[in-house]
């Protein structure tokens, strides 16, 4: 028996308008359903799994507590789970949670081989998945909630340009620390950055300098990375595409060195407490800020609909390049932050002042308005 249904839920879902819903519940009759089959409509949880707490500060700290308060708002029963970088954890976590009576999954992945299996796992089981902040490439989730990636990577190159005229450097040869190469995002960033800095390669009023990948982010890898490019281009590189914080970190570490921070330009991502200090210290020219209670609220919105029987209808949709599919999406949009805005970040609360403007960094506060 199939039963039709229309949820107020669904029609709140985004205040943005990126989601409608308006459709069936699942049909738990006909054929064998799998041992850990998913329960009707309104019963279980939600599970979420997030990928660890070293490469941002966002997965130990701001989504769990976003989504939690999502979920508590409209008394969702959700798990929330960190795997610690930890694939095998990953997948230990998603079993547990299938078997254990979850609804809906929502995942962001350490890499989309591991991913996958995870997501091949919850569909057999009937439970509904999404696709959290990055895409799992051949997995299959039925929506995907991020950021606009490749409008993340335009910003840091339209940023990274931006900086190296206001110095006035002529020809600058420009190095990339590039995200992980089993990251998703990390190749939608680039392609974004490549799609503004290319051209000024191409017509020789930029120099293509060291182009390297960090596996899983690490930052102390980004170290040894960028101290090889430093020597290896004799202390030539004159601005950094640091594809986030993190990366961005690692090359000032080594700039302080032979005192060229604050002289090479180096950009980033995600608007860190470390990452905004930079940037109002001047060892970072920009950040792009994504607003996660924004992507939380989304995601949140979007399983509580499934979670009840509710299935949306995604405004967009973005093509997965393994598989060929196209999958149903909630893309935002971020925002470049450069010294004159490190406040805004602040005023929207995604970080504390108090975190910010400490010690040293007090008195750039001050003068910058904070």
């Amino acid at each position: 028996m199939r039963t039709t249904l229309c949820a107020l839920t669904a029609a709140g879902l985004l205040a943005a308008g990126a989601v409608s819903a308006c459709t069936t519940a699942d049909d738990d009759s006909g054929g064998a359903a799998p041992r850990a089959r998913a329960g009707a409509p309104g019963t279980g949880k939600v599970g979420v799994i997030l990928p660890d707490t070293t490469t941002s500060q966002r997965w130990g700290s701001d989504d769990p507590k976003l989504l939690q308060a999502a979920f508590d708002a409209e008394d969702v029963p959700v798990d929330i789970r960190n795997a610690q970088g930890d694939k095998e954890e990953f997948g230990r976590i998603a079993d547990s949670m299938i078997e254990s009576g979850a609804r809906v999954l929502m995942i962001a992945n350490l890499d989309s081989a591991s991913g996958s299996a995870v997501l091949e796992r919850a569909r057999a089981a009937g439970v509904k998945t999404i696709d959290y902040d990055r895409l799992t490439l051949n997995g299959g989730a039925d929506y995907y909630v991020s950021f606009d990636n490749e409008a993340v990577g335009r910003q840091q190159g339209d940023g990274l340009i931006r900086c190296l005229r206001e110095r006035r450097i002529a020809d600058p040869m420009v190095a990339y620390l590039n995200g992980s190469p089993t990251d998703n995002n990390a190749t939608l960033f680039k392609k974004g950055y490549n799609e503004v800095i290319q051209p000024l390669f191409d017509d020789g009023k930029m120099l293509k300098g060291p182009d390297q990948d960090v596996d899983d982010w690490k930052e102390e890898a980004a170290v040894t990375i960028f101290q090889e490019m430093w020597t290896q281009t004799q202390g030539e590189i004159d601005g950094v595409l640091a594809a986030n914080d993190t990366l961005g970190a690692a090359a000032i570490a080594e700039l302080k060195k032979t005192k060229r921070n604050g002289f090479v330009p180096v950009t980033g991502q995600d608007a860190t407490v470390q990452g905004l200090q930079n940037v109002l210290s001047g060892d970072q020219c920009m950040t792009v800020y994504k607003p996660i209670k924004q992507e939380a609220d989304a995601a949140a919105k979007l399983a509580i609909s499934l979670y009840q029987g509710v299935t949306a209808a995604a405004k967009d949709r973005v093509k997965d390049v393994e598989s060929g599919a196209y999958v149903p999406a909630v893309l935002l949009q971020p925002r470049a932050i450069f010294k004159a805005d490190v406040g805004s970040v602040i005023a929207d609360g995604f970080v504390e002042r108090d975190a910010v403007c400490t010690g040293r960094f007090a008195p750039l506060c001050e003068a910058n308005g904070i």
